[in-house]
């Protein structure tokens, strides 16, 4: 039997198949995102939910004219596929191959990138309006999950959509899932909505019939559609979304081809904001990914035939819950708030064994940080776990609710700088920066895992006000079997009589320690100088810097604003008289595997080394 997937080039190609080819098609696509995650990882559960429903849209819509945003985009690989990447589709997430989520700089079918939830009806309705406004043809389509659907910002484009007045659509995806199950109010809005097909059944039946009036039909279609009276509670049973002034459709059945081929051709030419309602199953297809998503929203490797990761053991994550565990075994005003994020971050033995101090506000960072001040406020010890990338969400809520109040905060930031293969959206590299601009903060950046617990033991316990934890996505990297941490705010190590100090903070500290013995080698004597207090400096660390000839910065976070440049100031205020020298990041920075990444960037042991030799010469 022909492979069909081979025939599609673009999405022209799918117009000339039938429903029965195209059912076949959909199962070779989900064979090859397998085959894809098992190689290079990713998101493979939430991708396999919508492959059906991608294939409808891309069958029904004009994808030269018409523009579909992606929310998140972690489920845009079928996407990628039809339309001119198939070929390709085995390098994504890796360097110089494709990206993990839609990426505009990729391909003209990618017109938003995307990377964080809740976004893709506001920039949807931009770009409907930038149409509208330029005079050009063409749909505009929103596809948002029901886990994105908890974030604010979904609500306040929901909110200036229905006042558009021409074809708008939104699909909802609802797959009850978000990364962990979705919680909350609207988790369980939309569950009674798909409880009750009774109400849609009514609805339908009085829109079939109205229809079919001569002439008036689609007047008195508007006409009951609009209307805020009784009649409209009776025969259309009102949602939210019809409350908010879009024209409700659903729920559908989001694996039924040809059923969302009808609804997509149905609702196409409604001038009129439409918001579709769909039911997908996230996995589908794959038994392992639907019997537990949650483990297949974004994995490493892993053996298709068993379902197993290839990448186990601890890691920072784990070793965060774990000992947060510890902490409030002793301690019950210790309660952990997260955003959708339970077993992402570690958390859920936390969630097992201290249900009632335990806090999943769905995606929603702006939220989770606020609710963690009002905790704080109350008396409790919040620790509040977020991955760097989506904290960037919280900042105002950090500087007003949290630091402003000078209430006892605690972030627990995980996937701090460098994550590799999510690529530039996903990066942790402006944390830093931006806690460093806010008053009478603490921050501390482990390099080990014990040195994590006592980080935590201190910001919690011994920090006025806010503080946070900053620690990379995944394990511990070298540790010279001769360094042993005195769980100060620094740590000195190396040749303490150089005339070179090394400077840097967390997992950098490992490549600093592999260049140190690279350039004895080569006869450069250095010192190393770990801050594991990065906000505010220690005075006595940059004592230490101020009695050398020589000092290098290297920082795994955006340079500008970073602690090298506050560190290189203080120097400065302290009268150094030696030469300074600070590598950070400077860009954006594409998805490639961590240590990829840090190699481009001149952050590993080459990296430092190359840099230290160069300058040694001058």
């Amino acid at each position: 039997m022909d492979n069909l997937l081979n025939s599609i080039n673009s999405p022209e190609d799918l117009k000339k198949y039938s429903i029965s080819d195209l059912y076949r098609l959909c199962g070779e696509i989900r064979k090859t995102i397998i085959k894809t995650v098992s190689h290079n990882g990713g998101h493979l559960a939430s991708n396999l939910g919508v492959v059906e429903l991608t294939v409808a849209l891309h069958r029904v819509f004009n994808s030269q004219n018409d523009k579909i945003v992606w929310d998140v985009g972690h489920q845009s690989y079928t996407h990628k596929i039809l339309t001119g990447r198939r070929d390709a589709i085995s390098t994504i997430r890796t360097k110089g191959g494709l990206s993990g989520f839609p990426n505009r700089f990729e391909s003209n079918y990618d017109c938003f990138t995307s990377g964080h939830s809740s976004t893709s009806i506001s920039a949807a309705l931009g770009i409907a309006n930038a149409k509208a406004l330029s005079g050009e043809q063409g749909n505009t389509i929103a596809v948002i999950g029901d886990g994105a659907l908890t974030g604010g910002l979904a609500y306040e484009g929901l909110n200036n959509a229905g006042r558009f007045k021409k074809n708008f659509i939104v699909i909802l995806n609802d797959n009850t899932m978000s990364i962990s199950r979705n919680v909350g109010s609207i988790a369980r809005y939309l569950a009674h909505i798909r409880t009750k097909p009774v109400y849609f059944k009514v609805k339908g039946n009085v829109e079939n019939a109205v229809d079919k009036f001569p002439i008036a039909g689609k007047q008195i279609h508007h006409v009951l559609s609009k209307s805020k009276s009784a009649l409209k509670q009776i025969l259309y049973n009102s949602t939210i979304f019809d409350d908010m002034g879009f024209y409700y459709y659903g729920p559908f059945d989001g694996h039924d081809l040809e059923k969302m081929i009808d609804v997509f051709e149905n609702v196409k030419n409604i001038d009129h904001p439409v918001l579709i309602h769909v039911l997908t199953c996230k996995g589908k297809g794959y038994k392992f990914a639907e019997q537990n998503p949650g483990a297949f929203h974004g994995i490493s490797k892993f053996n298709i035939k068993t379902g197993k990761s290839l990448s186990t053991g601890e890691n920072f994550s784990s070793v965060f819950g774990s000992n947060l565990c510890n902490l409030a075994s002793s301690d019950k005003r210790i309660c952990a708030v997260t955003a959708a994020m339970q077993m992402g971050t570690g958390l859920t033995s936390f969630a097992r064994m201290f249900p009632n101090r335990f806090f999943d506000t769905g995606i929603a960072e702006e939220h989770a940080v606020t609710f963690a001040g009002g905790l704080a406020a109350g008396g409790m010890l919040p620790v509040c776990a977020i991955y760097s990338t989506f904290l960037q969400r919280g900042y105002d809520q950090i500087i007003h609710d949290a630091a402003i109040q000078r209430v006892k905060v605690t972030f627990a930031i995980d996937r701090a700088g460098i994550v590799g293969e999510d690529g530039e959206t996903h990066q942790g590299i402006f944390d830093v920066a931006f806690l460093n601009t806010i008053p009478n903060i603490t921050v501390y950046a482990p390099s080990y895992y014990d040195e994590l617990y006592a980080d935590f033991n201190d910001a919690i316990y011994n920090c006025k006000g806010v503080s946070a934890v900053r620690y990379p996505r995944g394990k511990q990297l070298f540790k010279p079997f001769d360094f042993e941490s005195k769980y100060l705010y620094y740590d000195i190590c190396g040749d303490n009589n150089a005339e070179i100090c090394i400077v840097t903070y967390g997992r950098l500290f490992s490549f600093a320690c592999k260049a140190f013995s690279e350039l004895r080698d080569l006869g450069i004597r250095v010192k190393i100088l770990k801050l594991n207090r990065i906000i505010p400096i220690d005075e006595d660390a940059v004592k230490i810097a101020l009695n050398t000839k020589k000092v290098f910065f290297f920082e795994e976070g955006i340079q500008l604003g970073g602690v090298g440049e506050h560190f290189g100031y203080l120097l400065l205020k302290n009268n150094f008289r030696g030469k300074y020298f600070l590598r950070g990041i400077t860009n954006f920075v594409p998805h490639a595997t961590m240590l990829q990444s840090l190699h481009s960037l001149g952050l590993d042991d080459k990296g430092m080394v190359n840099m230290i030799t160069t300058e040694c010469k001058n």
